[in-house]
């Protein structure tokens, strides 16, 4: 039986978004839970529209739940307790302990949030009731200083609980010595204090020659360097990013032309992108995120993934030109898929009655290829779904106000419909269902005269992402002192 051991918690902060936290968090989790600890991550607040359901219905981020899977947890929702859903530039819908909790406008970020500080902070003592150790994540950067007063999910999370604070700069963008000063040089005392020691992260070369740096970072701030963490290929964590997933090749990169070619817009409100990953990881299948209607004109597979925002995103699909790429690909016979937002776009009209996007009562016109009407409902639905589609178990998750209604009939798609070359379901992570997946693509290959075909003895979603979280702890094992940090806590 494992000791249970007398701890509480650690902070993993960034000197800027992206630097790796949700990277390292996920790694440290499944390093801890080798060495029999019962861990469980945590971040206070987070802001991506890239989301997840957990089994009881709740609502957080897609990084936390794959944190909670290193760990060897189930997901709840006091793993991140506030999620913040951009829907405008100025404007965030609120998901409060995995529910919808009002939004959040720019000009309260600063002065809006004492509520969501006692939530946050009360989930953190939650876990930390029930669990060896606590590993927190951090949001974009600690140097914030204009938004330090209403902070609680960085230094103002370490201070309310007292957490040491490991700081993770990405070198891989440049400048990592500065950020790593600026970083320290922004806080204030007592802050400051708090600082336990940094790791580097993403470093590709000779580290004899970044040590002399280092050296000169620890005299002059006296933060010890807990290790440098080398690039590590082959990773497709979840980000919180929804336009930077890992997996995607961007516009301009180089193509295999005996691929499989999908492409995947890229909406200005895009929501679970993450929902191709899995098809981004076959062999011979190239997922290419795009705003180019002559891209998505050109490929095998054209995909709507989700949005945050429907309606505007379908007004901006119809300013691209894609709306045009779209109609002309159904009367081609050439295959669109539609998830969730994307599938709403591709129905005949959606009903606002409430106005949760548009003004109360606005009837918009969709696309018109599926034979659907979407009602704007005012109660979210938030759920875990199970079905067949041609014999084949499929599982998904379920975000979404809109509710789809079959105006005539036609053959049935998971939850949705499916029309000649034009698919819609509202079921995220369908595609991460790896029979499901391969069959489906297979269909979608022979019928654009494609010659790929799947490997069925390829590694499984899942398996693979499993893979990639062992592969991240090996990784911070062999080059971070991870005892010393897991230390910290004791």
């Amino acid at each position: 039986m494992t000791r249970r051991l007398t701890m509480t918690g650690i902070l993993v902060a960034g000197t800027s978004s992206d630097a790796g936290k949700s990277l390292v968090v996920t790694a440290l989790c499944r390093v801890a839970r080798r060495r029999g600890v019962d861990v469980v991550p945590f971040k206070a607040q987070n802001m991506s529209n890239n989301s997840m359901v957990c089994a009881d219905g709740s609502e957080i981020g897609r990084a936390q739940y794959l944190q909670a899977t290193a760990a060897g947890v189930k997901p709840t929702s006091a793993m991140n307790p506030v999620l913040l859903k951009p829907g405008t530039d100025r404007r965030s819908f609120v998901v409060l302990r995995g529910k919808p909790g009002g939004v959040l406008e720019a000009g309260e970020y600063t002065t809006g949030r004492r509520h969501l500080a006692e939530v946050a902070w009360a989930a953190y003592d939650e876990l930390a009731a029930s669990h060896d150790m606590v590993i927190c994540e951090g949001a974009g950067s600690p140097a914030e200083i204009n938004l330090r007063r209403g902070d609680y999910t960085n230094m103002g999370l370490a201070r309310a609980k007292n957490l040491p604070v490991v700081l993770v700069g990405d070198i891989d963008r440049g400048g990592v010595l500065a950020s790593l000063f600026g970083t320290w040089a922004l806080l204030d005392d007592d802050d400051r204090a708090l600082l336990a020691g940094y790791i580097v992260n993403k470093f590709r070369g000779d580290d004899a020659i970044l040590a002399p740096g280092l050296e000169e970072i620890t005299d002059r701030t006296g933060m010890p360097s807990f290790g440098v963490l080398p690039w590590v290929p082959g990773v497709w964590l979840d980000g919180e990013d929804a336009l930077e997933v890992g997996r995607w090749r961007h516009e301009g990169d180089a193509v295999d032309p005996s691929s499989l070619r999908v492409a995947v817009v890229r909406f200005p409100r895009i929501s679970n992108a993450t929902d191709v990953d899995a098809m981004a990881g076959e062999t011979g299948v190239d997922v290419q995120v795009t705003t180019n209607p002559d891209t998505c004109q050109a490929a095998d597979v054209l995909v709507l993934p989700g949005s945050r925002s429907t309606v505007s995103d379908l007004e901006w699909l119809r300013r691209s030109g894609i709306a045009d790429v779209v109609a002309r690909r159904a009367e081609q016979g050439r295959t669109v898929v539609g998830i969730c937002g994307g599938y709403q776009m591709l129905c005949r009209t959606i009903l606002d009655p409430d106005g949760q996007e548009t003004t109360p009562g606005s009837v918009v016109e969709g696309l018109g290829l599926l034979p659907v009407e979407v009602d704007f409902a005012a109660t979210k639905t938030l759920a875990l779904s199970h079905g067949t589609w041609r014999g084949i178990e499929v599982g998904g998750y379920e975000i979404h106000h809109g509710v789809c209604r079959s105006l005539e009939d036609a053959e049935a798609f998971l939850d949705g419909v499916h029309v000649g070359p034009v698919w819609g379901t509202m079921w995220h992570g369908a595609f991460e269902h790896d029979e499901f997946r391969r069959t489906w693509l297979a269909d979608a290959a022979r019928h654009a005269g494609s010659s790929w075909r799947p490997h069925s003895d390829e590694l499984g979603y899942q398996a693979r992402r499993e893979a990639m979280i062992e592969t991240l702890a090996d990784a911070l094992e062999a080059h971070v002192d991870v005892d010393r940090i897991l230390h910290l806590v004791r």
